[in-house]
């Protein structure tokens, strides 16, 4: 396990609120031994991959990032090629604002989801969000330069490895949740209360719904940890949460550092005083 957590690559997708920074310390508090691994909020698979189970279920409610995993294990060549449609422009010389708009017209108006895997890369600051009016990504291009297709590739290969005994599937959720049996455990890293409402999947989101998921996983004899608001503007304001009492027997709180998502919101401003950290709820005791 140590080992693996020190080999961790960079990341696959550029993914705002990715746990790739403290995915030691989310392993960290899993228990030894347990079944089946369940990621019900997959995102860009940071803790799955950390963790790089055996056994595993990676899901997701947007089609298009299910597409990227599943092709990862089963299809890597596919997945590097749908990356370099795009990138290989820029390579030619064609300007990178110019390539991202193609990019989100293909997805947008032609429902062609290989695109997704560029602009997971090529968006600002990897901050995946859909206008409610018509459900296209609306994220502007980022400052940066999206990474080489070599460079791509290599990234492929290297987190292939690691969630090769994984499957995935595009469900919300709810379905998720009725899979687990007893001894098995499942992460969670939903939509923040407080500040991720921008976010996919997000508007809809009904925090409730999902304790009460994880009330009856726990009954069946499921280990759950999740991921949620702590403390945002450097421990000037606590997010105070409704938890049910006996729900979650232990708590770690994380620092992880300063919000992509707030910079976005603040148009790239200086974050300086917007430190935030974590709370990992578990139903488990450690």
């Amino acid at each position: 396990m140590e080992e693996c957590l020190k080999s961790l690559p960079p990341q696959l997708l550029k993914w705002v609120g990715n746990k790739q920074r403290i995915a030691r310390q989310i392993v960290d508090a899993f228990p030894l031994d347990f079944g089946v691994y369940y990621e019900p909020f997959l995102g860009s698979g940071a803790v799955m991959g950390a963790l790089a189970p055996n056994c595993a279920v990676g899901s997701d409610v947007l089609p298009a990032l299910i597409r990227i995993w599943d092709r990862l294990v089963h299809a890597p060549e596919e997945l590097i090629s749908d990356y370099d449609r795009y990138r290989a422009q820029i390579d030619k010389g064609v300007d990178k604002r110019c390539v991202y708009r193609r990019a989100l017209d293909d997805y947008n108006l032609s429902n062609d989801d290989r695109a997704f895997v560029f602009l997971s890369r090529a968006c600002y600051g990897g901050v995946i969000r859909f206008r409610k009016a018509d459900g296209y990504m609306s994220t502007p291009v980022g400052a940066h330069m999206p990474i080489s297709t070599e460079s791509f590739r290599k990234r492929v290969y290297s987190w292939r490895e690691r969630v090769v005994g994984a499957t995935f599937d595009c469900m919300d959720y709810r379905e998720a949740f009725e899979l687990p049996q007893s001894g098995d455990l499942v992460y969670c890293d939903p939509p923040y209360v407080d500040t991720q409402k921008i976010l996919y999947g997000a508007q809809s989101f009904d925090f409730d719904d999902l304790i009460g998921c994880i009330d009856d996983a726990k009954s069946r004899g499921v280990r759950v940890a999740m991921s949620i608001d702590g403390s945002k503007q450097g421990g000037r304001k606590w997010v105070d949460l409704d938890l049910p009492r006996n729900l979650f027997e232990s708590e770690v709180r994380i620092s992880v550092g300063k919000s992509m998502l707030r910079r976005f919101q603040l148009a790239g401003e200086v974050l300086d005083g917007e430190e935030v950290v974590d709370r990992l709820l578990l139903t488990y005791g450690l």
